[in-house]
């Protein structure tokens, strides 16, 4: 959640000047609207989202392996969607369009799930027992996946361009729009923050300990209000016009060098490379033609005359490509293989999200004789933490390394990636510590829900948080520092593809284990309405040892390619904001 949030300002954070100078449009008379279909869609989703574990388990009856698959695939996708969001609003639609049929998916997708809580008969019956339930129909669950599906086109619409398009609003050209812009900056994480305490809190408590249909009404009302709301404000924006996709661009590099490797090309320099003479993004980037990743250098070499037209341009760009185009390319695959290491993170940081809450609900969550903790309120623990680290880190760590070492003495991104590695491998094993335990006193008591109360699952939580604050912070600022000022809005989609190859990894490990496990005479280790009858400890064992390969891969090769100490801090005050080479 605190990750999406610093992609979403990282995407915005060297927005485009305006060229309108029309005072009737743009501004905070704009801004208005912005926010509040931002806030009120990640009410909506995120509320959505640290419950959607919890509206399965109980009212569709979904359990084991397939509870699983649907929530890591559907957490995959809104987050993969959200790259592809970004594509079609840089190349086509532009980004009030991208917004307005975001908002609209998402209000048909919450509004359907509504009524899927609403009416009885789109969800299967209740369990008689609390090991015995009648799974949903067919109908029943494409009624459900359609919804999702919506909500994940939806929020792939919203996530990646709602900032971008407020930032569009100031012009910063001038020293008040800078300023102006920064204070934008303050108000998206005043309502940001206030929508997601009102979700995590609020409306996740109306929906499991009141109604679901309530619970999801609200952000389903709030959602045709701020739609209402974003297209009254159509009036005030200002709109910036598709101007191309940077990963359009890449896309056609690997096409045009797949397209000639069989060709004999003898590489020479800038003679033979397709360079656009007058090319004004290119003489400001500045980036320097580097010899890595030489397979795709043969994108830019002119082989035949022909291929370039009266204007000096290339005739198909599918099979001509610039050397800017080729060297955006190759800056993106220079993060590789740091990147690698950071999508084990975030598989460790998913299971809290869906196992994690499957153990909450089969423990003692009561709190005196009238009060029982919903289970989403458990993921809270993990931003609690994250919030308390970065505040003993801003406010105390620097300061007193300052006043012992007489200098700004910050922890390195290989320091921080290190501690976040070993933070998800703890995370596992404590998981897996806990669960045997969880397990064993509810064997022995003989009893669905472990008499274990479910404070003894923060540990785990806590963890997954620091294992958020110190690797996948470093790691968008890696990206964000080691790619050129032309490619700062790549950061985030490299961050948000990352977050759905963990998502996706994530369900393959499971379905393998199930699948390894499992046997004419074996009970698998996952799968079931009841995590008693499995080994759900083991599986965090096995993605503990899993987190350890991932800690000796970082150490031995993928730390080679993060910055040293020095260089790192020569990266962060910008003295060379156009470096395209990767350390090794």
């Amino acid at each position: 959640m605190a990750m999406e949030m610093e992609m979403e300002m990282e995407a915005a954070s060297s927005p485009p000047i305006s060229r309108s100078k029309s005072r009737k449009r743009g501004g905070w008379r704009a801004i208005k609207y912005i926010l509040g279909n931002e806030s009120f869609e990640k009410l909506a989703s995120m509320s959505l989202t640290a419950n959607i574990t919890v509206y399965l388990r109980n009212k569709y009856n979904l359990s084991g392996i397939f509870l699983v698959n649907v929530v890591n695939i559907w957490n995959g996708s809104c987050n993969l969607l959200s790259t592809v969001g970004a594509i079609v609003s840089d190349a086509y639609l532009g980004r009030f369009l991208t917004l307005l049929c975001g908002t609209i998916l998402s209000l048909l997708g919450i509004g359907a799930l509504t009524i899927t809580a609403a009416v009885p008969q789109l969800r299967p019956p209740p369990c008689p027992t609390e090991r015995l339930c009648i799974q949903p129909h067919k109908g029943q669950l494409a009624l459900l996946f359609i919804s999702l599906i919506l909500v994940a086109l939806g929020a792939g619409g919203i996530r990646p361009c709602n900032i971008a398009f407020g930032a569009d609003q100031f012009d910063t050209s001038t020293n008040k729009g800078r300023i102006q812009l920064q204070s934008f900056f303050n108000w998206w994480y005043f309502s940001f923050t206030i929508a997601l305490i009102i979700a995590l809190t609020g409306v996740v408590y109306v929906q499991t300990n009141i109604s679901w249909s309530i619970g999801f009404a609200i952000p389903t009302a709030c959602f045709a209000l701020s739609t209402a709301v974003f297209w009254f404000g159509r009036h005030t924006y200002l709109y910036k016009s598709p101007e191309g996709s940077v990963f359009v661009d890449m896309a056609k590099v690997v096409v045009a060098a797949f397209r000639r490797r069989k060709a004999d090309l003898k590489l020479v320099h800038e003679p033979t490379l397709y360079n656009p003479s007058g090319d004004i993004a290119w003489e400001a980037r500045k980036l320097v033609r580097t010899d890595k990743f030489g397979f795709f250098d043969r994108a830019a070499v002119v082989t035949d005359p022909s291929e370039i037209d009266a204007q000096g341009l290339a005739v198909d760009n599918w099979k001509l490509c610039s050397v800017q185009q080729v060297e955006n390319l190759k800056c993106v695959l220079g993060v590789a293989p740091v990147w690698l290491s950071g999508i084990f993170c975030f598989v460790v940081m998913d299971q809290q999200s869906t196992y994690g809450i499957l153990q909450a609900i089969q423990t003692d969550r009561s709190i005196g004789r009238h009060f029982t903790i919903p289970p989403g309120w458990i993921g809270i623990t993990s931003m609690v933490t994250l919030t308390i680290w970065i505040l003993i880190y801003e406010q105390l760590y620097i300061r007193i390394v300052k006043k012992v070492v007489k200098r700004d003495s910050r922890l390195t991104m290989q320091q921080r990636i290190s501690v976040g590695i070993i933070m998800s491998i703890l995370c596992m094993f404590v998981a897996g510590t806990v669960e045997k335990h969880r397990r064993a006193s509810a064997v022995k008591n003989g009893t669905f829900s472990s008499p274990l109360h479910v404070t003894f699952l923060f540990p785990q939580f806590a963890l997954s948080g620091l294992t958020e604050a110190f690797a996948a912070v470093a790691l968008l600022e890696f990206y964000t520092l080691k790619l050129p000022q032309s490619l700062r809005s790549v950061a985030g989609a490299i961050f948000f593809v990352s977050l759905s190859i963990g998502s996706y990894l994530s369900s393959l490990i499971v379905n393998v284990v199930h699948s390894a496990t499992g046997g004419k005479n074996r009970t698998p280790w996952l799968g079931g309405p009841d995590l008693n009858m499995n080994r759900l400890d083991n599986y965090y064992y096995i993605l503990g040892g899993l987190g350890l390969i991932n800690f000796v891969y970082f150490i031995f090769f993928a730390r080679k390619y993060l910055p040293s100490g020095e260089d790192e801090n020569v990266e962060r005050n910008g003295a060379d904001p156009n470096r395209t080479s990767i350390v090794a």
